[in-house]
């Protein structure tokens, strides 16, 4: 296979697009995706990636500046947060622009008027995963280089709880003193608590790796696992030992939540509860069933009496168990295999927090077909949150729709719906 060969082009910027890149048409009529770039903006780029009908790059030099932009904080902001370079205020706009366009693209016959943003934009993440880099100074801490499988040495990032940071450079200077190859390490995934409480998870490819006691007393507790060297970074094959306890515990809407370092877990409180709030105004008085529940952060804490909770990951069925304690009930099965649950009086909601690929379509189906009397719909992802809303049209109302930014500096948005059915 022909080695790829980057290349040197000139753009105008139209308009940012879902996923984060900006877009632009070249003189050949290609169109070009490229990051680090904003609207109106006049760029010089390096491919990436070369298509019959696009090309994929980064701006190396911007020719013609928007007003927008800003110099971002972190030297390898591409890899975390790829819109540290420009202002806060246009981050909320394009976001919710982006939003709207999947809405009316699906032919959704209503758009977000409104979008609700957290006031920190920096520190706020409280999970962070971190790869490792080796040479003749020892271990670091890594990035990897947007686009690319090349790492870059880092000490932490901009959007990052400093209790996260702090800890991952104890645990990166311990394993450099007991000469761990980086060849054996996959990755660090580390969580804090809002009280600044810190877990970590060490994934290696080394099945043998030694027990080693200095990391007892690095945080809260560390979980060091065989991760097999085929798998992605972070996936958990095999426990090799663990200190201490990897639990944590928020309180969301006055009501604690425990979860792990290996939960599915939002990592932004603060917007979180922005969303939390409206969830709750619209599920007054009502039932709930939670499907793609999670832990339960969303049934739990928004229902006035113990929810139904469908969840189709052991590890976050066993956090739901406990976090729901006798009250609620608690399904584990993928939610297209629980449709029989969803409720059909006019007492009762269903709330879904689909993974990014949505509704699956069997859940649709049913919904449809059962006719729940409401439904509150939270989506990560606005393209098939937009898919969902155009097919759950045919027999409801959209009563209202919200867009937040849950990932400040990063493309990414999350949406919030409620639909009530069409008398």
């Amino acid at each position: 296979m022909a080695r790829f060969k980057p290349q040197q082009f000139e753009v105008v910027i139209d308009k940012l697009v879902h996923g984060g890149q900006g877009i632009g048409t070249l003189e050949s009529g290609k169109k070009a995706l490229v990051w680090n770039v904003l609207p109106g903006e006049r760029v010089q780029f390096e491919t990436r990636r070369s298509k019959s009908s696009f090309v994929e790059g980064i701006a190396q030099n911007i020719l013609e500046s928007s007003p927008d932009r800003l110099q971002p904080q972190d030297d390898l902001y591409l890899s975390t947060s790829p819109w540290q370079m420009m202002t806060y205020e246009a981050e909320n706009k394009y976001k919710l622009e982006i939003l709207n366009e999947s809405l009316q693209r699906a032919g959704v016959s209503k758009i977000a008027s409104d979008f609700k943003y957290p006031a920190g934009e920096w520190h706020y993440r409280n999970k962070m995963e971190y790869s490792f880099w080796g040479d003749e100074d020892g271990l670091h801490l890594a990035l990897f280089n947007r686009g690319t499988h090349q790492k870059q040495i880092v000490r932490g990032s901009s959007i990052a709880r400093p209790e996260i940071d702090e800890t991952a450079n104890k645990i990166c200077q311990i394993l450099h003193e007991q000469n761990v190859r980086a060849g054996d390490l996959k990755s660090v995934v580390l969580r804090c608590s809002q009280k600044g409480e810190v877990v970590a998870a060490i994934f290696t490819r080394n099945e043998q790796l030694p027990r080693y006691e200095a990391l007892k007393d690095v945080c809260k507790g560390v979980a060091v696992y065989f991760s097999n060297p085929k798998s992605p970074a972070s996936v958990l094959t095999r426990e090799l030992y663990t200190f201490g306890d990897i639990t944590l515990v928020d309180e969301i809407l006055g009501v604690p939540i425990n979860y792990d370092v290996n939960s599915f877990f939002q990592v932004n409180l603060e917007a979180y509860h922005l969303a939390l709030q409206e969830i709750k105004s619209a599920v007054a008085g009502m039932g709930v069933t939670d499907m793609y529940s999670g832990v339960g952060s969303i049934g739990l804490t928004v229902a006035e009496e113990p929810p139904r909770l469908i969840e189709v990951d052991q590890h976050s069925v066993a956090q739901a168990r406990l976090n729901a304690g006798e009250g609620a009930e608690v399904i584990h099965a993928a939610s297209e295999n629980a449709t029989e649950y969803l409720p059909c009086n006019e007492t009762e909601a269903v709330i879904f927090d689909p993974p990014r690929a949505g509704l699956h379509a069997k859940v649709t189906e049913a919904t449809l077909a059962i006719l729940p009397k409401k439904l509150v719909y939270l989506s990560c992802n606005p393209s098939t949150f937009a898919r969902d809303l155009q097919l759950l049209e045919e027999s409801y109302d959209i009563a209202s729709l919200t867009g937040f930014n849950f990932f400040p500096r990063t493309p990414h948005i999350e949406a919030l719906s409620v639909l009530e059915l069409r008398p």
